[in-house]
């Protein structure tokens, strides 16, 4: 089971944050993340409304997450409201089951504080306590330069780029491949 241990963590601003596992009853809450961050940044791979996400959508996600050794999602509170969500979905094959990629978001407002860092984090320690994942991998676009710094800093590596990864309102943006190894 893809589990972690509830995680608390004084943040910058004196506010507590809570980091836990996403579970069903979270749906609706991450629904209404995601429709948030999504028209806050053009750094994600989604802008408004191209999940589609539902809260049955997102019951069976977080289920499923909870029943798979090396899939984890996670949400992270502030005064109970959702500010940031990340998960890490692995290679199904299993010459490739260790390998894996996440995607994390933080609502604006609360960049800065150090709450993407404390979810990555806890996502290399449970990567490490899995046996199972042995690299973590993730794409981040060339222009977000305070997110390569973060990941460069928990130890991830440039491994290479690709060019026009993403379009956004007519213009393209070319794409970091960064990975760490868990040894």
């Amino acid at each position: 089971m893809a589990r972690i241990e509830d995680k608390e963590i004084l943040l910058k601003n004196g506010k507590t944050l809570l980091i836990r596992n996403g579970l069903p009853k979270d749906a609706l809450a991450s629904v209404e993340f995601v429709d948030k961050v999504a028209a806050e940044t053009i750094n994600l791979t989604f802008g408004p409304g191209d999940l589609n996400l539902t809260e049955e959508s997102q019951i069976k996600f977080f289920n499923k997450h909870l029943e798979e050794e090396n899939l984890l999602a996670l949400l992270a509170f502030v005064d109970g409201m959702v500010v940031c969500q990340m998960n890490f979905t692995p290679q199904s094959r299993p010459r490739r089951r260790h390998v894996g990629e996440f995607g994390i978001s933080v609502l604006k407002e609360y960049w800065g504080l150090g709450i993407g860092k404390e979810v990555l984090k806890t996502l290399i320690e449970w990567a490490h306590q899995s046996k199972v994942i042995r690299k973590i991998n993730l794409f981040v676009l060339t222009s977000n330069q305070r997110a390569i710094n973060l990941y460069k800093g928990l130890g991830f590596k440039e491994e290479g780029m690709t060019t026009r990864d993403a379009q956004i309102d007519g213009k393209f943006y070319d794409a970091l491949l960064m990975g760490l190894e868990i040894d």
